[in-house]
């Protein structure tokens, strides 16, 4: 009997196809990898955010309100009165700078869960949070002391450029304004053009479990040759997402200023404030909370394909998913995590892919014309292309050398030599009786028939 191999079903297609990305399939798969898992992407991340936000507010408001209510045992104008309120000022701007720190590290964690979750989507794999969590968990504080240095750069440059200005207009106050302006001018260039340099660094740090020196080093090999699809793919989500939150604001203005005008015509304070924090506030941070959730979630996604995409251009990632992905499908378990595999590796550049119209490279060239037969490929060709030496032939005796210019193109043909006749030997002739009459023939083998001499046809 033959044994036939057993059926194996096709490997299930991720959220992208395993290849380098193009600028178009990033952007829409960004938006599109929320609908493989919206419970662990967009619940996590809107709880999160939601948990981080009401914790600021609330303890940014208690701070306020325990410190500026000291004020009112205070008579105003006094130095303990000045005293008090700069010291609740500075109270209330360190708790709202130390909680937005937290909040800031809480958003990392969001996009790291995102990273993790986007890297095994690529290969058709839906994971759990708590699965999630363990991934991230070993490089969650490298992560979030990344985001603090980060932080702390940025704000030591806008103080040491500040305290610059501030001498610079003590002495010219005209000099300093410009020169704020050329500053802020200049600063948002430098700042798209870092901010894309260090794109990968979270990414790297995820899924490579690289140190920070690293990751800063690998992104910023990574990027090159993808920067301006990178930036552009970010600065287009940074777009949308703020003309949504715009449009959406634009409605609830327009609501909170109706409903102020109708339940307190007179202009009664009492109301009108109590409507304006029911809906201006509330209502319209519901929306703003669950719109930057959904930035948050889709530009970690798009990062995530960025980085994707960067390592199968440089270090052929492509080819280890696949290779992960059949050993998988085939059965095989306690397969190595393919995007901590061949880091580093060079391959040899990818040409891209041929207009229509037009050979591929590898092709021969050839010049278009109505004579010869279309060039083959190399891969394809029935013999192999070798050169071969033209068949030489003896020139005819006649003809003139290469040199001779006086001679006619075509040479006259020339006559015939005279020849021998060449006689035939003589035939026997038959006897008169046997010779075949002219006027009457009849073919061979048909019996003679008596001819009438009267008739017409003889």
């Amino acid at each position: 009997m033959t044994a036939y191999p057993a059926w194996t079903p096709a490997s299930r297609p991720g959220i992208i196809p395993l290849h380098p990305l193009t600028f178009g399939t990033i952007l829409g798969r960004s938006f599109s990898a929320l609908r493989h898992n919206p419970r662990v992407l967009l619940g996590f991340a809107l709880g999160v955010q939601t948990a981080a936000y009401v914790l600021v507010l609330l303890a940014v408001g208690g701070a306020a309100i325990a410190s500026f209510t000291r004020l009112d045992t205070l008579r105003p104008g006094t130095d303990e009165f000045e005293a008090v309120m700069a010291g609740s000022i500075a109270i209330t701007a360190i708790t709202g700078l130390v909680l937005g720190l937290a909040a800031g590290a809480l958003g990392v964690i969001v996009q790291a869960v995102v990273v993790t979750e986007v890297a095994h989507a690529a290969v058709a794999e839906k994971l759990t949070l708590r699965a999630l969590w363990q991934q991230v968990k070993p490089v969650a504080w490298r992560l979030i002391g990344y985001a603090f240095l980060l932080s702390f750069a940025a704000l030591l440059a806008i103080a040491i450029v500040a305290a610059v200005l501030f001498v610079i207009g003590v002495a010219a106050l005209p000099l300093a304004i410009g020169l704020t302006v050329f500053v802020i001018l200049a600063a948002i260039p430098l700042w798209l053009w870092l901010s894309t340099k260090l794109l990968l660094v979270g990414s790297t740090i995820i899924l490579e479990h690289a140190t920070i020196r690293g990751a800063i080093v690998r992104s910023w090999t990574l990027i090159r040759g993808r920067f301006w699809a990178a930036l552009g793919v970010i600065v287009l989500i940074s777009l949308v997402f703020g003309g949504i939150s715009q449009v959406i604001s634009i409605p609830f203005s327009f609501l909170t200023s109706g409903l102020t005008t109708i339940i307190s015509p007179t202009g009664d304070p009492e109301p009108a404030a109590i409507i304006g924090i029911l809906i201006a506030v509330v209502l319209t941070q519901i929306v703003t909370l669950l719109i930057q959730s959904v930035a948050v979630v889709v530009q970690a996604t798009a990062t995530a394909l960025i980085y994707i995409d960067c390592r199968m251009r440089r270090e052929g990632l492509d080819l280890d998913l696949l290779g992960y992905v059949e050993r998988r499908d085939d059965g095989a378990v306690g397969l190595p995590d393919p995007y901590r595999q061949n880091i580093g590796r060079t391959i040899a550049p990818r040409a891209p892919a041929p207009a229509y119209g037009y050979p591929p490279p590898g092709y021969p060239p050839y010049a278009p014309g109505p004579s010869g037969p279309p060039p083959q490929h190399p891969a394809t060709a029935p013999y192999p292309a070798q050169q071969y030496p033209a068949p030489r032939y003896p020139a005819p005796q006649d003809a003139p050398p290469s040199g001779y210019r006086d001679a006619p193109p075509f040479a006259a043909p020339q006559p015939p030599a005279p020849t021998r006749p060449v006689t035939a030997p003589a035939a026997a002739t038959p006897p008169a009786d046997e010779q075949p009459s002219s006027e009457h023939w009849t073919a061979p083998g048909t019996p003679a028939e008596p001819v009438d001499p009267d008739s017409p046809w003889s």
